[in-house]
């Protein structure tokens, strides 16, 4: 994924601030949407897109704060950084032990604001191929059979052909036959990369 396919996600109630933090961003190549009040931005956005958040902690109505544990409520990965003034700067600590990516002082430079959406954008993209990664190894595991993952999950503990024989009561010839069927659905060639695919698909 590239910084291009990501999205930097304004949520301010200044317009001023909205139209010169868009100017910026889209002056190094990024994309940007602006919203001026939390529920706006609630109401349009998918949690699942790629980017980062730009909040400010003081809005009328729903606060930034409150906005930031709603997103947390709806299992939001995107990186916030919020935007404060001196006098909320206990309450971004505060975020940021619930999670925030970084918090920005008013009146703050420009590139020190760039560099804290590109450190965000960088960690979202690494949790974007994580979470791909996951959902592939699941998707894998679901087109197992029943008997073929419980195989697996036993090949993954570290046991073998004989002993998972012993523990299903069957012969070391079917478990042998259910693993290796199982490891070519999987596209897996050894235990090694079944026991890490397996451990991805636990995640």
């Amino acid at each position: 994924m590239s910084v291009l396919e990501s999205t930097v996600f304004v949520v301010d109630d200044d317009e001023d601030v909205r139209r010169s933090l868009g100017r910026l961003l889209k002056e190094v190549g990024l994309q940007v949407e602006a919203y001026a009040n939390a529920e706006d931005f609630l109401e349009a956005v998918d949690f699942s897109s790629p980017g980062c958040v730009l909040l400010d902690i003081r809005m009328p109505g729903m606060s930034g704060i409150e906005l930031h544990k709603r997103m947390l409520d709806h299992e939001s990965t995107l990186p916030i950084i919020m935007i404060t003034g001196h006098g909320d700067v206990t309450m971004a600590v505060e975020s940021m032990k619930r999670g925030a990516f970084d918090f920005i002082e008013k009146p703050f430079r420009a590139q020190r604001l760039l560099d804290s959406v590109q450190a965000a954008l960088r960690l979202e993209r690494r949790l974007h191929v994580r979470r791909e990664a996951r959902a592939k190894a699941r998707g894998l595991f679901a087109e197992l059979t029943a008997s073929e993952r419980d195989v697996i999950f036993r090949v993954a503990q570290g046991l073998n052909n004989r002993e998972i024989a012993e523990e299903r009561s069957v012969s070391s010839q079917s478990v042998d036959a259910l693993r290796s069927k199982a490891m070519r659905k999987l596209g897996v060639e050894n235990v090694a990369d079944l026991v890490r695919l397996y451990d991805e698909a636990k995640r």
